[in-house]
Order: structure tokens, then C-alpha cells, then sequence
């Protein structure tokens, strides 16, 4: 009997169901110190990828700084539409495009094996292995967009649905895209290994 009442009370569907990002987001809103939570979970992603950009830890940390600053000045606009990352590294990558129009200076992707060691997923797999030289030199040849690609799915952790809704493509298109570079630039590491 208790069984069968308790197939009576509805299961929540997936729209009602809050994440731990919306959780944030709520309690940001409510109160901007709960903002620093937001930061947390962000800020060394957000670092990875201007570190990429940048090739200097100190810019790198410096355009950190400035991009939450701005997110939380700019916080109230923020539409809540559960793209927050995208939101989140679009003031990112403005803050890097402001900052390279007045230094004029870029690192390529493959620098970022300087960075200090802490949980950084494309280098600890890919660059600190052997095939690391030939890995740098295929993607110091890959056009902007297509690094753009790499650095944000693997230093900035983006999930296909926040990379689409920050680069104005499909989440499928942004897949779609992921998987073939990745693909060529295994193709191209096996003819170098031949």
C-alpha cells in the first residue's frame, strides 16, 4: 500500500530540477558576497584559458582579476539563462581582446605546458607526453578559430553546450567541429609517427 501512494507523487522533471551553478547563481543574486562561490568554482578555469591567451602568468591573473570584477559589476545583467560559463569567459575573452589591442602580444596554445601544475587536463595528457613537439607544432599551425576550439573545451572545461551558446553556433555544430580537429590532429600525429 505504501508502495503504490508513492507512485502517485510526481517525479520531478528535469526543468525543476536546480543545479548546483543555478544554486549559486540564486544566492548571488539574494547576496553578492555569495558571488565568491560563483568564483570559486570558476577561476582557475577562467585562468587556463587567458593563461593560453596571454602566455604570462602575471597578465593572465591580471585579466582574471578584471573579468570578475566585471561579472560581478555587470552581475544584474546577467539573464540567467543557465549559459553562465558562456557569459563568464565572453567578459573573459573581451577582457584578453582589450588587453592584446593595447600590448599588441599573443602565446600560442602550446605554451601553457609552463604553466604550474595543477589539474590542467590537455597538458597533463597530451603535452608532457612524448609526442608533445609534434602535438605544439600542428597546433601553432591551426587557425584562430580552431585553437579558440581546444582552449575552450579543455582549459576552460567547457561543457559543447556552453562553448555553442559563447561562440553563437549549434551545441551540435560546436561538437560536431571538436571532433573532427580532434580527429585531423590525430590523423596528422599518426603520419608524423609513420
Amino acid at each position: 500500500m505504501i508502495e503504490e501512494s508513492m507512485d502517485i507523487v510526481p517525479k520531478p522533471t528535469p526543468h525543476s530540477a536546480t543545479t548546483p551553478e543555478a544554486e549559486l547563481i540564486q544566492a548571488a543574486r539574494q547576496d553578492r558576497r555569495a558571488f565568491g562561490e560563483l568564483y570559486k568554482l570558476y577561476v582557475d578555469r577562467v585562468f587556463r584559458y587567458l593563461y593560453s591567451r596571454m602566455g604570462s602568468v602575471p597578465e593572465a591573473e591580471d585579466i582574471t582579476a578584471q573579468t570578475f570584477l566585471a561579472a560581478l559589476e555587470s552581475f544584474d545583467r546577467f539573464r540567467g539563462d543557465g549559459h553562465f560559463a558562456a557569459w563568464l569567459f565572453t567578459i573573459a575573452r573581451n577582457k584578453a581582446m582589450d588587453h592584446y589591442r593595447k600590448a599588441k602580444k599573443s602565446a600560442p596554445i602550446e605554451d601553457v605546458s609552463q604553466l604550474p601544475a595543477k589539474d590542467d587536463p590537455l597538458y597533463t595528457a597530451v603535452i608532457q607526453s612524448e609526442e608533445s613537439a609534434r602535438l605544439a607544432a600542428i597546433i601553432r599551425q591551426l587557425p584562430d578559430d580552431e585553437r579558440q576550439l581546444l582552449q575552450l573545451r579543455f582549459l576552460a572545461e567547457m561543457t559543447y553546450g556552453e562553448m555553442g551558446h559563447f561562440l553563437n553556433r549549434s551545441e551540435q555544430a560546436v561538437k560536431k567541429s571538436t571532433y573532427r580537429l580532434l580527429a585531423r590532429l590525430q590523423s596528422q600525429l599518426e603520419v608524423l609517427d609513420e
